[in-house]
């Protein structure tokens, strides 16, 4: 195996869980970061994987939580991140909190006295030449433009997005199809539709008035001072379009025209919410037309006024904020290679991933799938039924591919959820024993507890059997 490092750009999460997995493997790597050289406007250290926002890692619940899924998977593969983060947890109840100073400083610790990694600080000004050989670039969100211009060049125009207008996604199956009904309007079969492409929930004139008096009225998120304003008419928040008049979303993204209410065809909606399908495995629809910057509480509140919505459960909610990421299903490979430039792979957020946790497992697969690469393996993905697995197959290929209005491509980046995961066998939920029927939540308790426990079960067996083939060779 050749001692040529293997290059890894950015010093967040991702990278320095990258470089970690890639050592391990008993393989050099040089580690590139480009603060204190250069800074960024969210950072304030110089410090690998430091936390910007938050210092949660959400939910640590392995039993029936994907994101405790995947931070359960994390550990089980030798995480860095989250060695750092058990050793330097704080008091959060439920969820996975950390003393961000003693964390970052523990990673950057740890890393500077790998043997086989060195830290190199100083802005990349480009993608790694060919020179370097296999390289990662983990360079986030807030990707320098100059590395930013030179993903466009070798990629197209359309490569990158530098604002995330998102929104909301819903899990199907909590969604009432006694009010709710599938039509395409005007019953219109587009490339691969059916003329039943959506699912549609109709509002009468006083619901629909309710709702946009609640839309304008509701608490809303604030940009941040480097994030500026990036309002264009294709993206407005529905909030924004709602104050400029009363009738602007039934004219716009809410229009009832073409579509009849299958449940009641003699009753005309007054406006209509449309939701159009956002993974292949159908088990997730996003509510279109719907980005917007109100606060999460206000969001799940006010979308659940919604006919057939009222007991919606989210897998992701609205946003809008600066986030430089990939068109990752089109330029990258299965194992996150870019296509244009085989050498080079990504990782983390640049990738279309949300989270802190999810941003650092992407980096560990990166690492994963690069040091086998050296080695002379073919290092398969986690199945989709595992969490990893899941989030991976989301960002190369899972989102569909459909254009929105105006020629906009659609695809998001997306926090792991249950949502992303390969659906159950039949029979795989069980009624509690000497009941007929679930009551209440136990279904949805009953799936998520059986999507877990398959999740953890199928990567530790990808996990042994790539373990196993490291060792062979």
């Amino acid at each position: 195996m050749s001692n040529t490092p293997i290059h890894v750009v950015g010093g967040g999460l991702a990278g320095s869980e990258a470089a970690w997995q890639i050592a391990q493997a008993g393989i050099p790597v040089v580690l590139h970061e480009m603060r204190p050289v250069r800074g960024t406007e969210a950072h304030k250290t110089d410090g690998l994987a430091e936390l910007v926002c938050s210092n949660s890692f959400r939910s640590d619940d392995a039993t029936a939580n994907a994101v405790g899924v995947i931070h359960a998977e994390m550990r089980l593969a030798g995480s860095l991140i989250m060695a750092m983060a058990d050793k330097h947890q704080v008091p959060a109840g439920g969820a996975l909190a950390v003393d961000r100073e003693g964390f970052s400083a523990a990673v950057t610790r740890t890393l500077a006295e790998h043997p086989l990694v060195t830290i190199e600080r100083g802005e990349v000004e480009g993608l790694p030449p060919e020179e370097w050989g296999t390289s990662i670039v983990a360079t986030g969100p807030l990707t320098a433009p100059s590395l930013a211009e030179s993903i466009r060049a070798a990629t197209g125009e359309d490569a990158l997005a530098f604002f995330d207008a998102i929104a909301p996604i819903v899990h199907f199956d909590s969604i009432d199809m006694d009010k709710a009904w599938f039509q395409s309007r005007y019953d219109k079969v587009g490339p691969g539709g059916t003329g039943k492409d959506y699912i549609n929930c109709p509002l009468d004139k006083e619901t629909y008035e309710r709702f946009v008096a609640a839309l304008v009225e509701g608490d809303r998120a604030a940009f941040k001072e480097w994030e500026g304003t990036p309002y264009f008419d294709g993206c407005l928040p529905i909030e924004v379009m709602a104050e400029r008049g009363p009738e602007t979303l039934r004219h716009g993204p809410m229009k009832p025209m073409g579509l009849t209410n299958a449940h009641d065809p003699e009753t005309k909606a007054y406006a209509v919410v449309q939701l159009r399908q956002d993974n292949a495995l159908g088990t997730l629809y996003n509510m279109v037309g719907f980005q917007t910057k109100l606060k999460y509480g206000a969001q799940a509140e006010i979308f659940r006024m919604i006919p057939g919505l009222e007991n919606a459960e989210f897998a992701r909610l609205g946003g809008l904020h600066r986030n430089t990421y990939l068109n990752s299903p089109v330029l990258l490979d299965p194992t996150l290679r870019l296509k244009a430039r085989p050498h080079v792979r990504f990782a983390g957020q640049i990738t279309g991933c949300e989270g802190y946790v999810e941003s650092a497992a992407v980096g560990l697969m990166t690492g994963r799938f690069t040091a086998a690469e050296r080695r002379g393996d073919t290092l398969s993905a986690p199945p989709q039924t595992t969490a990893m697995g899941a989030l991976l197959a989301h960002i190369t290929g899972g989102h569909l591919a459909h254009q929105e209005e105006g020629g906009k491509r659609s695809f998001q980046p997306m926090n792991v959820n249950f949502g992303l995961f390969a659906p159950l066998d039949p029979g795989a939920i069980q009624k509690p024993e000497g009941q007929k029927r679930f009551r209440g939540k136990e279904k949805s308790i009953a799936k998520k507890a059986a999507l877990s426990r398959r999740a953890l079960a199928d990567f530790a067996t990808w996990l042994a059997g790539a373990e196993t083939r490291q060792a062979a060779e």
